[in-house]
């Protein structure tokens, strides 16, 4: 655990699992890797809120790992049906952040069988731009805009930073109200602005759950082959904020192309894009399926063969 990233050498082709342990889901990717090219077999999200509660108190809390564990449960049958060879659980943001998050990650290798690395902000921004520039070349001025749950990655070719503001953390800490109220807007509008980096992008690719369901509201539907490449435009953005914000929780839930249970937070998720298209003078981005997921693919395919052996430190302690 907490290895750095490593590049995988040529190989013949593998099916390989990775399970990302984000703070607002739980994301599960089968893909064939072939000498550096990573092809998507299937893809799979469930809203698991890991990171519920750990901005006040740095700790993994009870109900979000039950909410976890049932879909590692779920995940695990699937990629065994699916005969993935290697399997790579990721913690982000929520995990690094919690006291108790490294014995969750060995828990989870002794539990299910996964190898398991904490990763840094810095090696969760390099994996995101691997997975984005696979199959694509970025300029060295493209910057890649990761929105998660508890933190935020800004990656260009010479650059990378991981800001600790993402749509959950902003949430719980600014937007109270239901919908939020023009003071809290504002405090969580000031909070990113003084934490962005003063780049200068010509361009931008976002990613994740915030970009794409921002797509999805644009389209109507979610639908990845409509969404991969789709240009939304910073008056979109705007448009979309001004929309969600002004939405109690329970009419944004019935929206076209949002997922119910993302929408708690999709309110700071939109007020950081347009944040970081304002800060950077960009016009708009572009909306990319590959991200995270896809360089941590190549991760896993770099992996050892899995032997059995004794549970790993911390196995026992956890939660």
């Amino acid at each position: 655990m907490g290895a750095r990233p490593r590049c995988a050498t040529s190989i013949e082709q593998m099916r390989v699992g990775v399970v990302d342990l984000g703070t607002n889901s739980t994301r599960l990717l089968v893909a064939d890797v072939h000498n550096g090219h990573v092809d998507e077999v299937t893809r799979e999200l469930t809203i698991t809120r890991l990171g519920e509660g750990v901005d006040e108190r740095r700790k993994l809390l009870p109900l979000p790992l039950a909410r976890v564990r049932n879909v590692l449960a779920d995940y695990r049958r699937e990629l065994e049906k699916l005969g993935a060879e290697r399997v790579l659980a990721i913690g982000t943001s929520a995990v690094r952040d919690a006291d108790n998050g490294e014995a969750f990650l060995g828990e989870i290798e002794w539990s299910y069988g996964f190898t398991s690395r904490q990763l840094s902000g810095e090696e969760e921004a390099e994996l995101t731009r691997r997975g984005v520039s696979n199959g694509r070349v970025l300029s060295d001025e493209t910057l890649v805009l990761d929105v998660g749950g508890g933190s935020t990655e800004l990656i260009t070719a010479r650059d990378r930073i991981s800001i600790d503001l993402g749509c959950v953390r902003l949430t719980e800490r600014h937007l109270h109200s239901d919908p939020p109220t023009r003071d809290e807007l504002d405090a969580a509008t000031r909070a990113v602005r003084e934490a962005l980096p003063d780049w200068q992008p010509n361009e931008a690719i976002g990613v994740a759950g915030t970009v794409t369901t921002l797509a999805a509201l644009e389209l109507g539907e979610y639908d990845p082959e409509r969404i991969h490449g789709y240009r939304l435009s910073r008056e979109s953005v705007e448009k979309q904020l001004a929309r969600l914000a002004s939405l109690p929780l329970a009419e944004r839930r019935e929206l076209p192309g949002l997922e119910p249970e993302r929408a708690p937070v999709i309110v700071a998720g939109a007020l950081i894009v347009r944040e970081v298209l304002a800060r950077y003078g960009l016009d708009g981005l572009e909306a990319s399926e590959r991200d995270l997921l896809h360089g941590a693919a190549l991760e896993a395919a770099a992996l050892p063969e899995p032997e059995e052996g004794d549970a790993p430190p911390g196995a026992y302690t956890c939660c």
